[in-house]
């Protein structure tokens, strides 16, 4: 970073000295840095080239790492053309005063931040180690997770929209599956004059639940879904009519539907304290060559027969039945997800440019407050501080406090 900041002030060595004073002032706290996601299966970027060009319109420094827009199609010339800096020395990219990424942070990432920086991605706690957390705490981190983002009518933007690709983008990975190609029947998961439509069962009645019933509608498959929660069933039917068939997860009906169903798509996290919704038994009796796409794999999934998959071998066969579990599988569609989280994050980043540190939009947002798990190096998130044995505090008092 040392070096690209002296090519800054290069540029403007020539100034007056007030004039100088003015753009040392107006620079505080100004540098952005996003690196290369480190990831094979992350090919998200956090800020597309629109958003950066608006930082540096504003007058802000934006530093990419060569490359990190590959995954979704942005060249490092799309990003220069709107005023970042390309660079390829990561250690460069993480000592800018807010560093943001898709995924969480490595261990080896953490060692090449300095102190008092802002830094916001993905957490995902299951995947996180209480060496991590103590080294960002060490280091007087403030630290913003994308899915804690939250309002205070305890609507989640980054996951609703993750959630709302992953259910359409599944319908699409599925009439790949359902083809001869891949390995499947070879069906339309639509129906046509003559012909039955496809019949898909969805467990979770969410919001990817959601957007896949209406690609699937479009086509004209049969879906029906299942949850306990009958209040999001009610949803469902108010939403999409009576032709969507939903129910709770009694065994019989929900065997029933697993016999003829082609396709399952699961939405549903596993309460580790209760028994699997759809078991190995139930698996082997479902029809032969029929599909299996779980979108809650990687945080915990209802199926007994997932198994992590990743995007280079993302398909297994059980019992006859195709499995597709590969985590993250918004990334599928780098590019849409990469826009749909830029325009939740621009809008907070660019107050925390505005008002010169995260402290004053805290304070102010309560979006931001609720997706903070560090504060000035202190854990405010009760999760993490229970699971690593680490003291946390409140964050609504910290605000009294600060």
């Amino acid at each position: 970073m040392e070096k690209v900041l002296t090519r800054k002030k290069k540029k403007i060595a020539l100034q007056p000295q007030a004039e100088l004073m003015k753009i040392y002032k107006e620079k505080k706290n100004s540098y952005i840095g996003i690196p290369k996601g480190e990831l094979s299966e992350e090919k998200r970027i956090p800020l597309s080239p629109i958003a950066v060009s608006f930082f540096t319109n504003e007058g802000y420094d934006v530093f990419i790492e060569s490359g990190a827009g590959k995954g979704a199609n942005y060249s490092d010339e799309e990003y220069i053309n709107a005023g970042a800096t390309i660079t390829k020395d990561k250690k460069e990219i993480f000592q800018c005063s807010i560093v943001i990424k898709i995924s969480p942070f490595s261990e080896k990432e953490i060692d090449m931040l300095g102190n008092n920086q802002t830094i916001i991605s993905a957490l995902q706690p299951t995947s996180q180690t209480r060496t991590n957390i103590t080294k960002l705490i060490a280091k007087n981190t403030n630290a913003i997770a994308f899915e804690y983002i939250r309002d205070n009518q305890n609507f989640y933007p980054f996951v609703q929209l993750m959630s709302e690709i992953a259910g359409s983008t599944s319908i699409m990975i599925a009439s790949e599956m359902l083809s001869n190609k891949n390995g499947g029947k070879g069906i339309l998961l639509g129906g046509l004059a003559g012909i039955s439509p496809a019949e898909i069962v969805i467990i979770g009645a969410d919001t990817a639940c959601k957007s896949a019933i209406k690609i699937a509608n479009q086509l004209g498959a049969t879906v029906k879904v299942f949850d306990n929660d009958i209040n999001k069933l009610i949803d469902i039917q108010n939403v999409f009519g009576k032709n969507t068939f939903t129910s709770t997860t009694t065994e019989k009906v929900l065997l029933k539907a697993l016999e003829s169903a082609d396709l399952i798509i699961n939405t549903m996290q596993k309460d580790f304290n209760k028994d699997y919704i759809i078991t190995n038994e139930m698996v082997e009796m479902m029809k032969e060559k029929s599909v299996i796409i779980d979108l809650k794999v990687e945080a915990g999934s209802v199926v007994e027969t997932s198994k992590l998959t990743t995007f280079k071998n993302p398909i297994y066969t059980k019992y006859g039945v195709l499995h597709y579990c590969v985590p993250n599988i918004a990334s599928r569609v780098a590019r849409t997800s990469s826009i749909a989280i830029s325009n939740i994050l621009t809008p907070i980043v660019a107050k925390i440019m505005e008002y010169r540190g995260v402290l004053p939009v805290i304070k102010e947002d309560a979006n931001v407050r609720n997706g903070t798990y560090l504060l000035r190096g202190i854990l405010t998130n009760a999760t993490l501080g229970n699971r690593f044995d680490l003291e946390s505090k409140d964050i609504n008092l910290l605000m009294i406090a600060f």
